[in-house]
């Protein structure tokens, strides 16, 4: 681990009119406002990963959006892996990103943030996800953001509007965190 506690948000949302973009750039805003935390924000919409037809690092030549992913969760400390719920779980196109990798997951601590549009809040999706995570050989926090009603907590540019999202958010920053230090100090390197 380096001086900063480097954290990706992997965001699986690529739907015209999606709104977990916003939960995404909130959790990255107050992680990088925490002093020794930088996090980045890997948005499938911005910079998406080819459809799964052999791991990347057997692909000959390999594309350069499968190595600058890897680069880039190699490097992390820790996730947090976002997704809003479909039909009962996270999305097709978090799945198929995560596919393309194993060892830059490896002895990872993950978070887990989910969205929907019910009462709910992506409770099916997220514990897939931790599910997910578990079959990575990494490590999901148990503590998860849950965003209920997604389409009543953010106003029309993304601003949140919601005490109740507020207080969720600032509460997982905080537990993550720990998770994280805590996970990210005792992990040894995984061997090539």
């Amino acid at each position: 681990m380096t001086d900063k506690l480097h954290i990706v948000l992997l965001l699986g949302s690529i739907r015209q009119g999606r709104r977990s973009h916003w939960l995404a750039r909130m959790l990255m805003d107050r992680l990088n406002a925490v002093p020794g935390v930088k996090a980045e924000l890997w948005d499938l919409a911005e910079r998406p990963l080819p459809l799964l037809e052999n791991r990347w690092a057997e692909q000959n030549p390999q594309p350069e959006s499968l190595a600058s992913a890897s680069a880039s969760f190699r490097a992390a400390d820790a996730l947090v892996f976002i997704s809003p719920e479909y039909h009962g779980s996270y999305t097709g196109v978090l799945k198929n990103a995560v596919d393309h990798f194993w060892k830059e997951f490896h002895r990872k601590p993950i978070g887990v943030a989910a969205t929907g549009s019910g009462r709910f809040g992506g409770l099916n999706a997220s514990t897939e996800m931790q599910q997910l995570v578990l079959s990575l050989g990494a490590f999901p926090m148990p503590y998860k953001l849950l965003v209920p009603f997604i389409s009543k907590v953010f106003d029309a540019e993304g601003n949140p509007v919601s005490p109740e999202l507020e207080a969720s958010v600032d509460t997982f920053v905080q537990e993550f965190l720990w998770f994280a230090r805590a996970l990210a100090a005792a992990r040894e390197p995984v061997r090539a």
